[in-house]
């Protein structure tokens, strides 16, 4: 009978002129790494001392790269290419600036992936850190509400290597990719919803940014997954609207509604 082999969790970062945020995920790593919880750093060829701080930290990545790339998702396919040459069998994206929520997140995550080592998706809840300063907790939904949108930060979900073979983002998206990978992981086998929070999200990314452009692929890939109607997407995109006008002009009503204080 063949052993099982063992669970290897990669922990990927992509990077691009953001030497201080990549420091920051570092610092949430300090402590936690070891042969069964490794780090993978894509730099998309940074000026700002990126590359270098890269290289004086050489022996903390197992994998890096600095180079020229197409994106954030080229980028992100490059660390997960690296995560299956290096026998990983699960893999958390975190980008620069997020962080690991808690010193001892990574061996707790190792422990619920050994519970769950079938499933091809675990995920959590997120800590976000709001403009004043606060740290509150943001709940996942359900993954059952996928049809509706990413339904936790794609920092909280932990993909299984296998469930991800031949898969890869589709860098035609500029924003929505990840969606479009988990919709498809979601097709290959179980999810298990975990309660507690994964990662610290840094907010002001791309999706936050450029939130219009998000909606409009979201639609489109709902639209293939699921083969929803006109109405049916419309609807979804006026209830997104309506979130993020809520989020810019309410922020205090939007935080009551969506966030927690943590309990950690």
């Amino acid at each position: 009978m063949t052993a099982p082999a063992p669970l290897r969790l990669a922990i990927l970062t992509v990077v691009r002129n953001d030497c201080a945020g990549l420091a920051d995920t570092y610092d949430s790593l300090r402590g936690q790494l070891c042969p069964s919880i490794v780090w993978l750093v894509a730099d998309g060829a940074s000026t700002d001392g990126t590359a270098e701080w890269l290289a004086g930290h050489a022996d903390v990545p197992l994998w890096s790269r600095s180079a020229r790339d197409s994106g954030l998702y080229d980028a992100m396919n490059d660390a997960l290419a690296a995560a299956g040459r290096l026998g990983c069998s699960h893999v958390l994206f975190l980008n620069a600036g997020d962080r690991l929520a808690e010193p001892g997140s990574g061996m707790r995550l190792l422990q619920a992936i050994a519970r769950h080592p079938d499933c091809a998706l675990l995920y959590g809840d997120a800590l976000e850190r709001l403009g004043d300063g606060r740290i509150l907790l943001k709940r996942a939904r359900s993954h059952r509400w996928a049809s509706l949108g990413m339904f936790t930060h794609h920092q909280a979900m932990i993909y299984s290597v296998t469930a991800l073979a031949g898969l890869r983002f589709d860098s035609g998206y500029r924003i929505a990719a990840d969606y479009d990978l988990t919709l498809s992981v979601l097709k290959r086998g179980r999810a298990e919803r975990l309660h507690w929070p994964v990662c610290l999200f840094a907010a002001g990314g791309l999706s936050q940014r450029d939130a219009t452009t998000g909606r409009h692929e979201q639609t489109a890939i709902r639209q293939r997954h699921f083969g929803h109607r006109t109405t049916h997407a419309a609807m979804i995109a006026i209830a997104q609207r309506v979130a993020l006008a809520l989020r810019h002009h309410l922020p205090a009503l939007y935080a009551k509604l969506r966030f927690r204080c943590p309990e950690i």
